[in-house]
């Protein structure tokens, strides 16, 4: 089975949701995160902090250099994650239908990179 990230996409800037709307997103994820794992295709998933709390550590030949504020300068950014084992891509696309509706966000999907036989 390959493993794919259903990445969440957020806004900066974005009117917040309102409370109950917030609230129903949550147990329509909780739900959701009950059917991955009870299926087997849950790997791992989480939610994350905004942008603006984000470090960026970089090598410059000998040195590491450290910045506040994502890496990328745009509006739009991972506000969380799934990791999920699915046999296909169409499989993972079914995963990140129910995904969507859950978190009410769009959601990418990518394979990660097969280990190389060694």
């Amino acid at each position: 089975m390959t493993q794919y990230l259903l990445s969440v996409a957020m806004t900066d800037g974005a009117p917040p949701r309102p409370p109950g709307e917030m609230q129903a997103a949550y147990e329509q994820v909780d739900r959701f995160n009950s059917e991955l794992q009870s299926t087997g295709s849950w790997v791992f998933a989480g939610g994350l902090m905004p942008a603006s709390s984000a470090t960026v550590v970089r090598a410059d030949g000998d040195e590491i250099l450290v910045t506040d504020g994502p890496f990328t300068e745009s509006k739009e950014h991972i506000g969380g994650f799934w990791v999920i084992e699915a046999p296909d891509l169409d499989a993972a696309l079914a995963w990140a239908s129910k995904a969507t509706r859950a978190c009410m966000q769009p959601v990418e999907v990518r394979p990660f990179q097969e280990n190389p036989e060694t």
